[in-house]
């Protein structure tokens, strides 16, 4: 293949020109330097002109220095041999221990993470499966479906972390399946917890991490949930497993892609996002899909910049979303955990056909009882709970009641409170609530 030269460089923006044999948009080029120095295809300009990303963020390129071909996509080895361990969007291990070894590599299959989306999607064939989180308040506003998408939304420091690693605490362990964890943009610290916590509880063994933290530059951000959701895909559709697929934070990836635009002289849309913020999401989400083969379960955390839910990135991931668990700063400064704000949350899994008559008409009794709760506190800060008829008070009570029992201590934060977490199965949790209302 003919070889390139590098002409521009800006950043993380490397122009790399060609007299013939143009690559293609997202094929890897290698700098004929000592590092080998990795560069994406980005996009092709001006007919020879590959306009490309420096991925590992090699500062040693200079211009005039030879670029190859490598005649591929980025691809990452995929297998069971990816399990246990932390990676990179490169597929380079980041948890202090050794590379693979390459005769293993090897013999490891190879994907590309920019793959389209399984286009024959089959759920009819495959019942509606409920996971159990054993966290109350989830299990029965927002039920964890199998081959189902729900996000967690919510501003900074109001538990979206804490309530994911929960979760991949109590539903790996009760679904005994694969998960696969996606840390994109978020805290080092954060990234360092989970890793702990899972080795505490001996989870590493079916989890496999991707990280591309806040340390690590925009291009590596913007990659790494399309790392994990490669590895996913492959023991969905090659090893026909059903696969729990975590991305902390879905908000933080846009803003990497925003990122990359703004380096490579993108024009911004609405609300200062890069203009391709659409088929941005829409790429990653149609990915996690079920099929005949198996299905990808994510549970995706969605940062809310300046707790502005209308904020255009959030609008258009949450519209992906099959459930959607909103977290609010002023539930949690009742000292309620989750902080969790009933009255927001959504899903549409709540049906009859998927959590049956009575989680239903229970379901809907409570909203009801919640709903009054709300318009009553106002009347109440006026004539006060006395004047209420006895019919309201007896409401509000049980609305106080509900409140309270939908806050529950964590298994993953028993070790740093020192107070037992707790874990509930649905039926448990409806029992509660009937004992509450009824």
């Amino acid at each position: 293949m003919a070889k390139g030269i590098v002409r521009v460089l800006k950043d993380l923006v490397i122009k790399v020109q060609f007299d013939d044999d143009m690559p293609l948009v997202n094929e890897m080029l290698f700098v004929d330097n000592e590092q080998k120095t990795p560069l994406l295809v980005s996009a092709l300009d001006h007919g020879d002109m590959a306009i490309c990303l420096n991925i590992a963020g090699d500062r040693s390129v200079k211009k005039g220095a030879e670029v190859s071909r490598s005649g591929h996509s980025l691809e990452i080895p995929v297998g069971d041999e990816m399990v246990g361990r932390v990676w990179d969007a490169m597929a380079r291990p980041i948890d202090g221990k050794p590379q693979l070894p390459q005769d293993v590599l090897d013999k490891m299959p190879k994907r590309s993470i920019f793959r389209p989306a399984f286009q024959e999607t089959s759920l009819t064939n495959r019942p509606d499966e409920i996971l159990e989180t054993g966290i109350k308040v989830l299990d029965f506003f927002t039920p964890f479906v199998k081959g189902r998408k729900i996000g967690i939304i919510g501003g900074a420091g109001v538990g979206k972390t804490v309530l994911t690693m929960e979760m991949i605490n109590n539903v790996a362990v009760g679904a005994g399946a694969l998960s696969i964890f996606a840390g994109i943009g978020e805290r080092i610290r954060e990234g360092h917890e989970l890793y702990k916590t899972l080795d505490d509880n001996d989870l590493l063994k079916t989890t496999a991490m991707f990280f591309g933290q806040m340390n690590e530059n925009p291009v590596q951000r913007s990659l790494i949930a399309l790392s994990a959701i490669t590895l996913a895909e492959h023991f969905r559709d090659d090893k026909k497993k059903d696969i729990l697929l975590f991305a902390d934070n879905m908000y933080r990836y846009i803003q990497a892609k925003n990122e990359v635009s703004t380096i490579i002289d993108q024009t911004p849309a609405e609300g200062g996002y890069q203009p391709t913020i659409f088929s941005d999401i829409k790429a990653m989400e149609d990915r996690l899909t079920t099929n005949e083969n198996g299905s990808i379960t994510a549970l995706q955390t969605i940062y809310v910049p300046a707790d502005d839910m209308s904020d255009p990135a959030v609008q258009l991931i949450g519209h992906e979303l099959d459930s959607t668990i909103v977290l609010s700063r002023a539930v949690a400064a009742q000292g309620i955990r989750p902080a969790v704000d009933i009255n927001l949350s959504s899903s549409s899994l709540l049906t009859t056909d998927i959590v049956g008559e009575r989680h239903y008409m229970l379901h809907t009794r409570v909203e009801a009882i919640l709903q009054k709760y709300n318009s009553l506190k106002g009347i109440i800060a006026i004539i006060g709970e006395s004047e209420l008829s006895s019919e309201d008070r007896d409401d509000y009570n049980k609305a106080k009641k509900l409140i309270q029992y939908f806050s529950q201590q964590f298994n993953v934060m028993e070790k740093m409170t020192g107070i037992p977490g707790e874990h509930h199965t649905r039926e448990d949790t409806l029992n509660g609530i009937e004992e509450i209302i009824v």
